[in-house]
């Protein structure tokens, strides 16, 4: 079996809080092939959101290590951790965190602007167009409803053509008919560019989308679920 896209061996993540360390993540192991689409679910609290970070290398793993694509992410520092992401990973957030004063079309493009690329706005303008939003290029956040700015979320995360995308809750401040809408289009472009992705969820049916559940329980895999598999 060729190397993981993604592996972990004995994550753990402690962060502070009013009283102390809290311990969130417990030595979690685990590998995510290339090409997979990974689902990690599990109630309020488990941990799920925290360990997408620290697989992003947005959070750092207080021990064991969390390699993407052969990159050791624990032994980088900000600055290189930000060029790895930059370079191979995308991002879509619950709560969309698009630049309010940008349009559509500059929010995609800023990414690419920052990796060097020249035709910057002629990837972002194709990527709009992909997800359906080629006549809000011009649009500002607020214009737009939710469903359109998480839209303009997922063209931002893939227009760099990432070999890891990493989605928390994407539909989850979404009414059924846009999270639909989402959902087909994280996993059909996702899986049309190759991209590795792994998603943050609590509705079953986009875990059921899933080649692959992980479910999480107190920091931990969920071993009765596991188990059950």
């Amino acid at each position: 079996m060729p190397d993981p896209v993604l592996s972990l061996k004995d994550v753990t993540l402690s962060l502070k809080g009013n009283a102390g360390n809290v311990d969130i993540l417990h030595g979690i192991t685990m590998d995510v092939q290339k090409g997979e689409a990974m689902g990690l679910i599990g109630p309020s609290g488990s941990g799920k959101s925290s360990l997408l970070m620290v697989m992003g290398g947005l959070e750092r793993a207080t021990g064991g290590t969390v390699t993407a694509l052969g990159q050791d992410l624990t032994t980088l520092n900000e600055d290189a951790l930000a060029r790895f992401r930059r370079d191979h990973m995308g991002v879509v957030f619950q709560s969309f965190h698009l630049i309010p004063t940008m349009t559509a079309l500059e929010n995609v493009a800023t990414p690419l602007e920052l990796a060097g690329k020249r035709d910057a706005f002629d990837i972002a303008a194709a990527e709009l167009e992909a997800v359906g939003l080629k006549h809000r290029a011009d649009h500002y956040p607020a214009q737009m409803s939710g469903g359109e700015q998480q839209r303009v979320a997922l063209a931002r995360a893939l227009a760099p053509q990432p070999d890891i995308l990493l989605a928390d809750e994407p539909t989850g401040n979404l009414d059924g008919v846009n999270g639909e809408a989402i959902m087909d289009l994280l996993f059909g472009l996702s899986e049309k560019r190759g991209s590795t992705l792994v998603l943050v969820t609590h509705a079953p049916e986009l875990a059921a989308r899933c080649t692959r559940v992980i479910g999480l329980r107190d920091g931990g895999i969920d071993a009765a679920r596991k188990a059950a598999e």
